[in-house]
Formats: C-alpha cells, sequence, structure tokens
C-alpha cells in the first residue's frame, strides 16, 4: 500500500522541516510520501520546502496562487495524490499539535479500516494547551454534530484523518460544500453514510508551539449553520 500524508501549510516556516524530518524518521518500513499544500506563504516556507525537497525524494510541493482555505486544500490535495496513484491518505497539520509519532499507528489501521480518525474525544484521547473555553466549544461542536448528524463518531471536528482512496471516491469530493472546519465533519458524514468501515484510536492534541492559529469565530459560525445543512443534503 502506497500512502500519502497531505498537509496544508500557510506560513509554518518554524515547524515545517522538523515535521518533515520526523515523518520521515517515523514511517521507515512504509510506502509513504509527503504532499505540502502551500497556499503561497510569505515567511519562507516554500523555500525551506524546496531546500527539503534536495533531501527527501518522498517529498512533493503543491503551490497554490493564494489562501483559499483549508477544505479545498485537502481536496485538492486529495485528488493530486489519486491521480499519482497512491491507496491511502491522511490528513495532518503542519504545527505538531497533531503528533507525528501516532503516524504509524494510522497507517498500520489503514490496512483493516477505510476511515481512520485521531480521536480526541475517547478513552485516553485529551488536548493540551487550550482553554477550558476553546476546549469545551470544540467538544461541543462534536457533540453537536454527533447529535444532530446522528453519526456515532466521537471526534467528528478533529483533523488528524486516515483515508483510503475507495471511500475517498464513494464519498465524491467534488460534492464536497463546506470550506472550513467543518470539512472535517462533512468528510466523516458522508463516509459513514456511505458504510465506510471507521475506526477512532486515542491521540493526545497538542496545541501549536509556533506561528498563529488559523481558527476564527467566522469558522465557528459556518460549521454551525453547515451541521444543519448536511442533515438534509446527506
Amino acid at each position: 500500500m502506497k500512502y500519502l500524508i497531505v498537509i496544508p501549510t500557510y506560513n509554518e516556516v518554524e515547524n515545517i522541516k522538523f515535521l518533515i524530518e520526523e515523518i520521515n524518521r517515523i514511517l521507515i518500513g512504509f510506502d509513504f510520501s509527503v504532499l505540502i499544500v502551500d497556499d503561497n506563504s510569505t515567511d519562507g516556507t516554500i523555500d525551506a520546502i524546496v531546500e527539503l525537497e534536495k533531501k527527501f525524494n518522498n517529498l512533493y510541493l503543491y503551490k497554490r496562487k493564494a489562501k483559499s482555505g483549508l477544505a479545498s486544500a485537502y481536496i485538492e490535495g486529495f485528488s493530486y495524490g489519486i491521480g499519482l496513484g497512491f491507496d491511502c491518505f491522511i490528513q495532518m497539520d503542519a504545527d505538531f499539535s497533531h503528533n507525528p509519532k501516532y503516524l504509524f499507528d494510522m497507517c498500520e489501521k489503514l490496512k483493516d479500516f477505510d476511515v481512520v480518525i485521531g480521536s480526541r474525544n475517547i478513552l485516553n484521547g485529551d488536548v493540551k494547551g487550550w482553554s477550558f473555553i476553546r476546549n469545551f466549544i470544540s467538544k461541543a461542536g462534536s457533540f453537536y454534530s454527533r447529535i444532530v448528524l446522528n453519526c456515532p463518531i466521537y471526534d467528528l471536528t478533529g483533523g488528524f484523518n486516515g483515508w483510503r482512496k475507495d471511500v475517498l471516491s464513494k464519498i465524491n469530493l467534488s460534492k464536497i460544500i463546506s470550506k472550513g472546519y467543518c470539512f472535517q465533519v462533512e468528510m466523516k458524514y458522508r463516509a459513514y453514510k456511505n458504510n465506510a468501515k471507521i475506526t477512532e484510536f486515542p491521540i493526545v492534541f497538542e496545541d501549536r508551539k509556533f506561528g498563529k492559529s488559523k481558527m476564527s469565530f467566522a469558522i465557528f459560525i459556518e460549521a454551525f449553520l453547515n451541521i444543519i445543512k448536511l442533515k438534509f443534503l446527506i
């Protein structure tokens, strides 16, 4: 099986070098590549990736002209990887909030499951470094989504997930309506409605140490409203 790690970036120069090196250290023995989908970073991230490409022949850079959102970054990244013949896809953040140490387990689990979710909301899952309010909003968002959509996934909003190519085809990426973080919910809900074999395993999510979060209040509002749309559209 060929795995593609898809990582959207925008101004992540402080993290990207260490992240790529760590991924390559952990996944020795797997047939994998890393695809960076960059939204025209202005801090030197692109230059850093170009230098890393000289060291790692399994590293790809997909440059976009402008900051165009998380959902489209993943959709374009998945589509690009499908065109290259990859079998499995893992989505993760570039800021080490998704610890690369979990990639080994995720790749192993993708041998038996269609969707593998790194879950903060099951036994032994956790979040570190967030305020009480932000943690509450995140957990409430997953709970709200699970109840409204009647979907038995505990971490619907999390962004550290693995997908087999077949389930991405069933989801039909061209039909995704979400533009922001609701994308995470919609992808999992569509997979569930298509009878995908889904599993969650516990991860500890740690807030970024460097750079700035891309989260905003507008993103939460968009997610809240889109959950209701998804209930009636899918």
